[in-house]
């Protein structure tokens, strides 16, 4: 299936819908209750705003040499790239991994988020759009969350898909690494009951393993956050959802960054692991649609292209995680133009 949707992005064709059965009137009235339930818990607030230098004390070189440039780091997608649920600017999922980031490299990291709460991958286009509006700043890497909204929205999968290729494609024709964490576990929900929630993971891992396909023939990488946090979720949802039981809390935040640090080093070289495949740790060349599949039903596996194989293959990686260092909140970054800035979290319509 996730190969279908795929192709029929890259190649046109109709619209395969995920959630083609939920126009049974007692799936459509389950929607509506966890729609309610979720909007009756969150408080509305907008994310915090993190944007700025983290790690500026590994700039600081010695004998009088110039401080060392920032790696640039751009934040794109919906509301879980944004960090809805968190109170605090460190604790959304873009400042943990510009501080993770930042320790690893030894190096200054410069975030900007362009993410915003509600976004479809409709949206995207309008993100990378602005993120390069500024010729002098191009990101050296992009991590982009998205996909929750597309299945609740019930946007055709082929359509997503399309639209994250084409995402991917103009970020890496700048020259920027990409790193996409696919669609989460939408199964995991609280206020979602069966048997939408079946239908909701189903889904949900098929739109996830369809966006490794697109991600991975543009040269992205991307991990898998679905099972991951899924089970996470479902056995400490006190712990790992916030206040709306809908986005992650600051602890499941931290548990998606710290799934997605490191493919987001190894994009730039950074990760002390071999990037050839580990036997003991069932990783292995694999036909890139399999890979898909398998890292959608294991969350925190990566799927990258395969360098010097034959044929279509894709590389299947199961990275070791380290636990991301605490870092302070940044220093405000240099203001800007009052329209730029209202544009970041601003979507048309």
């Amino acid at each position: 299936m996730a190969r279908r949707i795929a192709a029929g992005a890259a190649y046109g064709g109709g619209g395969i819908g995920l959630l083609g059965v939920a126009g049974v009137g007692v799936l459509l009235a389950e929607a509506q209750l966890a729609k309610r339930s979720v909007g009756s818990q969150g408080n509305g607030a907008a994310p915090p705003r993190a944007d700025g230098v983290y790690g500026r004390a590994f700039g600081i070189r010695a004998d009088g040499e110039p401080p060392l440039e920032p790696l640039r780091f751009l934040m794109l997608g919906d509301s879980t790239a944004a960090g809805q649920g968190v109170h605090r600017s460190r604790q959304t999922p873009a400042a943990l991994l510009a501080s993770g980031l930042a320790a690893v490299a030894e190096r200054p990291v410069e975030l900007r988020n362009v993410a915003v709460p509600g976004a479809r991958s409709d949206d995207l286009d309008r993100q990378v759009s602005l993120a390069l509006a500024d010729g002098g700043w191009v990101p050296d890497v992009c991590v982009l969350m998205v996909g929750a909204n597309d299945v609740t929205h019930r946007m055709a999968a082929t359509e997503s898909v399309r639209l994250l290729a084409s995402a991917v494609r103009r970020l890496r024709t700048a020259g920027a690494e990409v790193v996409v964490g696919t669609c989460p576990d939408l199964g995991t929900i609280e206020p979602v009951y069966q048997p939408l929630r079946w239908l909701a993971r189903r889904a949900s891992r098929q739109l996830a393993a369809a966006q490794t396909i697109g991600t991975v023939e543009q040269g992205g990488r991307t991990v898998s956050l679905g099972d991951l946090l899924g089970p996470e979720f479902a056995q400490n949802p006190r712990e790992l959802f916030g206040p709306d039981n809908y986005h992650p809390s600051a602890e499941g935040y931290a548990t998606a960054a710290m799934a997605v640090l490191p493919t987001l080093c190894a994009s730039l070289g950074l990760w002390p692991e071999s990037e050839r495949p580990e036997a003991a740790r069932d990783e292995g060349f694999l036909p890139v649609a399999r890979a898909a599949a398998r890292a959608a039903a294991e969350g925190g596996t990566e799927v990258t292209a395969a360098r010097g194989a034959r044929g279509p293959l894709a590389l299947l990686k199961r990275r070791r995680r380290r636990r991301i260092p605490h870092e302070p909140s940044p220093a405000p970054a240099p203001e800007t133009p009052a329209p730029e800035r209202n544009g970041l979290n601003r979507r048309p319509g």
